[in-house]
């Protein structure tokens, strides 16, 4: 096959994905009109052809109609099976669909979360500590944030990041978002336009994939090991296909849980500086480690303001403030805020007053030491349960998740289906992979279920497996 043919199937793909993406989000919503194909293919930078061969597959496929002399719309979608008891409709379906898709199956065995157990959450303590915020701010409710966030959560921040990292950093330097997946979908906003180049770890945080793919970004990928990147790979990406931006997760990475070593964090921004890539580093897990501190974030290597740091604290304190900060050099940030007002125009300020007051306490401290420990634990029957397959994996050092590779026979798809039949759930590797491949890879959460619960989960769902062991047999 010659390389202009594969060129533009890839391109032709990356049409009826960018289109499926825009419906599905609701950008484009029924019987909406969809850009004619010449102005597509000049948003695209694609041929005039590719577009228009996309477009016939959708309406093939029952996602658009065409109405004559006018152009192509939105059809009408099919009533949604809200029937949550019919397992088998849903498993039949979900893998087609998105992460989130996933996680609002109603199973007893929850390994898709990337979540922490409710119960291991200072629920109490954050209960009385509200109402103390509340003494402290009693307008607190009547008050807008201001769009950057909250100037005395900056602050504190800075203070953190300074005495943790020994870095020079202001708190106008800082962002506060509506957790890190907004913080994603700003900067994807604020510096993609269709066709752009990006680079992404493969595998890959699966909302990340899907933000930037409905953008219309060209997504190349970067292979990651449990040892970090090829950096003579990286190196002449950046110099072939010149990326706007690398979307990386360095620190007990989602999926793997792999850490990329502080050796090749340095000279990525060594690299992104001569190749003049951004790098977005995802930071939801950092303090999330069972023995050793992992290596410094990227951002503390930058002097030129390369690095646009994430540090999400969602995770490990309350997921329901919904709290991350955004670290960048001034003039990305400018386009981040002109973003930030117009998608809500400023994070809620009680969440930030709830969380600047917790964050700095010394229970606080002593809540993520025992969070470590509890982690671990699960991590370590997750293992043992899984110890008797011929399953691989790499032991992560801290994070939520093992990634696990099936033999080369399996199915993940049809993993998933049979799964969820028994209430059990799981990430499907496909989902994580920009490429939309590794289909005998799969992505099982630890931390969500409790510790009889993860027993009793892996046993049934190796048992599901053994099923599928050789294929013939179910």
């Amino acid at each position: 096959m010659s390389k202009a043919i594969q060129n533009e199937g890839y391109l032709f793909k990356q049409v009826y994905d960018y289109v499926m993406h825009r419906i599905e989000r609701k950008e484009w919503n029924e019987h909406d009109k969809l850009p004619s194909v010449r102005q597509l293919a000049a948003d695209m930078n694609v041929h005039r052809l590719t577009v228009l061969k996309a477009y016939k597959l959708l309406k093939q496929d029952g996602k658009v109609y065409v109405k004559d002399k006018s152009g192509y719309y939105v059809q009408t979608s099919m009533k949604e099976n809200n029937d949550f008891e019919n397992i088998q409709y849903v498993s039949a379906n979900v893998q087609k669909k998105h992460l989130s898709d996933i996680n609002q199956v109603p199973v007893s065995y929850h390994f898709s979360q990337a979540l922490i157990d409710p119960n291991l959450l200072p629920n109490h303590y954050f209960s009385d500590y509200v109402k103390k915020v509340f003494d402290l701010y009693p307008k607190v409710l009547a008050t807008y944030s201001t769009v950057q966030g909250d100037e005395e959560l900056r602050e504190s921040l800075t203070h953190y990041f300074i005495n943790q990292y020994k870095t020079h950093l202001h708190a106008d330097d800082l962002l506060i978002t509506s957790g890190s997946q907004q913080a994603i979908h700003l900067l994807s906003q604020a510096f993609i336009k269709p066709r752009d180049t990006v680079l992404f770890e493969r595998p890959s945080y699966s909302a990340a994939i899907d933000i930037f793919r409905a953008q219309g970004a060209n997504i190349i990928t970067v292979d990651i090991h449990p040892d970090g990147y090829d950096l003579e790979q990286v190196e002449s990406y950046m110099k072939r296909y010149k990326p706007r931006l690398f979307y990386l997760n360095p620190t007990f990475h989602n999926p793997t849980g792999y850490t990329v070593p502080a050796d090749q964090r340095k000279k990525l921004v060594e690299l992104a500086e001569q190749y003049r890539c951004l790098l977005i580093e995802d930071d939801a897990y950092h303090d999330i480690y069972f023995k050793e501190t992992p290596p410094p974030p990227i951002y503390t290597y930058d002097t030129v303001g390369t690095v646009i740091y994430i540090r999400s604290f969602c995770k490990y304190i309350s997921p329901g403030l919904r709290i991350a900060t955004v670290i960048c050099h001034s003039s990305v940030l400018k386009s981040l805020l002109s973003m930030k007002s117009l998608a809500d125009n400023g994070s809620p300020l009680l969440n930030q007053k709830i969380f600047l007051h917790y964050f700095s306490s010394l229970r606080m401290q002593q809540h993520l030491e025992k969070l470590r420990i509890a982690l671990q634990i699960r991590k370590e029957i997750m293992e043992e349960e899984l110890a008797a397959t011929n399953w691989q994996w790499t032991s992560p050092h801290g994070g939520l998740n093992l990634w696990i590779k099936l033999p080369d026979h399996f199915s993940s798809e049809l993993l998933l289906t049979k799964s969820i039949q028994q209430s059990i759930s799981f990430v499907p590797g496909q989902l994580c992979d920009p490429l939309n491949q590794l289909s005998s890879w799969i992505r099982l959460s630890y931390s969500y279920v409790n510790e009889k619960q993860l027993r009793e989960g892996v046993r049934r769902f190796v048992d599901v497996a053994g099923c599928l062991s050789p294929p013939e047999s179910c």
